[in-house]
């Protein structure tokens, strides 16, 4: 996903949110897309009500990427636009809460708490791709000595689980497991 148009199309195939309508969200994600770097990889994109705090207080929409390397945040408005970027290193910690009408995803960084309200049962479906990919960004970016000592079947086992997410395609598998094989 590179382009705002397909990051959009993923969030409503996948049940990820729609936004208020499909040209605000698209114009959301344009806001991501502009801040994509040539080398950097969209993993998962949703769409919610940010700095969620009530039903009446909160800054509307915004498009929101997973990437291999950073958190991006994107809302385009009537005069200008807001991005906010997190580097994944930043990242502390995704959470995941539920009330009545909203589930509540908070994205823990160490300078800001955001908090981003969808539809409960979204929220959750959303949460668990996203909390999953973290966690593998987070730990491939961050060698250890067992990671450091992980053999080809351990990344691949890795790969196949992004594959299954639907985080990577197909052709982006196979590239990644002959790059693993070294073939």
């Amino acid at each position: 996903m590179r382009t705002a148009e397909e990051m959009y199309e993923y969030c409503v195939e996948n049940g990820y949110g729609s936004g208020f309508n499909r040209n605000n969200s698209i114009k959301h994600f344009k806001v991501i897309e502009a801040a994509l770097q040539p080398n950097e990889d969209v993993l998962s994109v949703f769409i919610g009500l940010h700095n969620y705090q009530s039903m009446t207080k909160h800054d509307n929409n915004f498009a929101y990427a997973l990437t291999n390397k950073r958190i991006i945040m994107g809302q385009k408005k009537v005069i200008g636009e807001n991005c906010q970027i997190i580097a994944i290193e930043n990242v502390s910690d995704i959470t995941f809460s539920s009330g009545l009408v909203f589930g509540i995803i908070t994205i823990d960084s160490f300078r800001e708490k955001f908090n981003v309200a969808i539809d409960k049962v979204t929220a959750k479906n959303i949460y668990d791709v996203v909390h999953n990919v973290f966690y593998t960004i987070k730990n491939n970016n961050q060698p250890s000595v067992a990671a450091t000592q992980s053999s080809a079947a351990d990344q691949l086992i890795e790969m196949k689980k992004l594959l299954d997410l639907g985080i990577i395609t197909e052709d982006e598998f196979q590239i990644k497991k002959k790059q693993i094989l070294g073939i």
